[in-house]
């Protein structure tokens, strides 16, 4: 395929960007799969954390990327992105701590639980979303169980997988509130436990507690890496059409 076949968009990339987290040093290489392998060109921008709490920071791009690194130096900041990216239908994919921040996002803003935390940011607090695992899951590997039907099950091809993870915090309460309000828990490990939730009323939207970008080498893009660049593209493609 030649460079005028490649199909392009922008995404940003929020966290706190640093080389000692590896699925951070991940990314450069990820990219230049997606170009090489799937014809997917993503420009990509990186927005610290920081940087996110202004006005409109993440507004423009055609998918927007919250990953791992937490504690985040600007809780607020990755909310105001996650919210962005929900409430004007980009492409989103949150990873990690990515994935915490977005039940973060939706049990604050759309379910009205204002007072839920997240147990990293603020241990004392009394209402824990986000709470330390029974086992940490750091430099671990585990299988992920698929709803069928779902967003993940049709982006992986499978209704189970085997995935790598590197974090000690995940979700255990109110998630009956967050299912009644429209989000959906599609991906569990064999206990049972949340691992992987999506927005079915969303273009693409989808935020999972594993780290697709530390699977392989690199040099194949994960499945879920390679839909949201798909997601990105077609963004793009839309927002360029003439009205």
């Amino acid at each position: 395929m030649t460079a005028t076949a490649l199909r392009t968009a922008t995404v940003a990339l929020v966290g706190d960007r640093s080389p000692n987290v590896v699925s951070h040093t991940r990314i450069p290489r990820l990219l230049d799969a997606l170009a090489e392998r799937d014809q997917l060109v993503l420009d990509a921008y990186w927005i610290s954390s920081e940087d996110a709490e202004a006005e409109g920071a993440v507004r423009g791009f055609d998918a927007v990327w919250v990953l791992p690194g937490s504690p985040y130096r600007s809780e607020a900041g990755v909310l105001a992105a996650v919210r962005t990216a929900r409430e004007e239908r980009i492409p989103f994919l949150g990873t990690c701590g990515g994935f915490q921040h977005t039940l973060l996002e939706f049990a604050r803003d759309v379910c009205g639980l204002t007072g839920v935390a997240h147990a990293e940011n603020d241990p004392d607090a009394e209402d824990l979303l986000i709470e330390p695992l029974a086992c940490s899951l750091v430099g671990h590997e585990a299988a992920v169980v698929l709803e069928p039907g779902s967003l993940a099950e049709s982006v992986i091809g499978s209704t189970r997988t085997v995935e790598r993870y590197f974090c000690s915090y995940g979700p255990s309460r109110h998630l009956d509130t967050l299912r009644a309000h429209g989000m959906r828990f599609s991906g569990h490990d064999t206990d049972g436990q949340v691992r992987v939730a999506e927005l079915p009323d969303h273009p693409f939207f989808l935020a999972s507690l594993f780290q697709p970008e530390l699977y392989g080498d690199g040099s194949r893009p994960h499945p879920v890496i390679r839909a949201l660049g798909r997601a990105a593209v077609a963004h793009a493609a839309t927002a360029a059409r003439p009205v």
